[in-house]
């Protein structure tokens, strides 16, 4: 079964399985935050200008690890059906969502420090994470890519469960998951070292790509 090392490992892995897209206009978008760091690799390693893109989950009533979906700037992916079911009412909907936009909208002036996005009108737009589990957050981020303008949108990932990933290729254009193990628990427990990623790493990684 495929192990990472860590995420540095994991990045030139994809780096080397994205080696189909030299030549083309490529921007890399990074996950916040432990995905940041495995995009770092795959556009160090291309030789590709590296962004963010921050989606956030949207928490249900007293259980905020439950998703009801997920936002990224000008997009919402929710699960209409598990809203109804757990009777959320509008109001905590609308709540939740503002306050996950005032979040994103922290981490991006944090992240950026005022320097403008790069812009992948036109471009391959590859979104990279550590991992996926559900895959809600990554859906909330192909969406927002497509929607800046990106020609193409291909989601890498190093782990994946299997179910995630077909669901996610009807989304992207193209999903490149280096290991798909069942079962699937967390996406840590496929990496030897898997610490949390600091606000201050990622500010870091992106003025050192910048």
């Amino acid at each position: 079964m495929v192990r990472f090392t860590d995420r540095i490992d994991a990045g030139r892995r994809l780096a080397q399985a994205l080696a189909h897209l030299e030549g083309e206009a490529v921007v890399v978008l990074g996950v916040p935050r432990g995905g940041v760091e495995v995009a770092a690799e795959v556009a160090a390693v291309r030789g590709w200008p590296l962004d963010i893109v921050i989606p956030r989950k949207v928490g249900a009533p007293s259980n905020p690890e439950l998703g009801l979906g997920a936002i990224a700037p000008g997009i919402r992916v929710l699960d209409q059906r598990l809203i109804r079911s757990l009777n959320v009412s509008e109001r905590y909907l609308e709540e939740e969502i503002a306050a996950q936009e005032e979040e994103i909208r922290r981490r991006t002036d944090a992240y950026r420090g005022g320097r403008p996005p790069v812009s992948v009108a036109g471009k391959v737009a590859v979104v990279v994470d550590d991992g996926v589990a559900t895959g809600g957050t990554a859906v909330a981020a192909v969406r927002w890519a497509r929607a800046a303008g990106a020609s193409r949108v291909i989601l890498a990932i190093p782990v994946a469960p299997r179910e995630a990933v077909a669901r996610l290729s009807k989304e992207a254009d193209e999903v490149v998951a280096l290991a798909t193990p069942e079962p699937f628990f967390a996406v840590g427990q496929w990496y030897e070292r898997f610490p949390q990623t600091s606000d201050r790493e990622v500010v870091e990684l992106l003025d050192r790509a910048g």
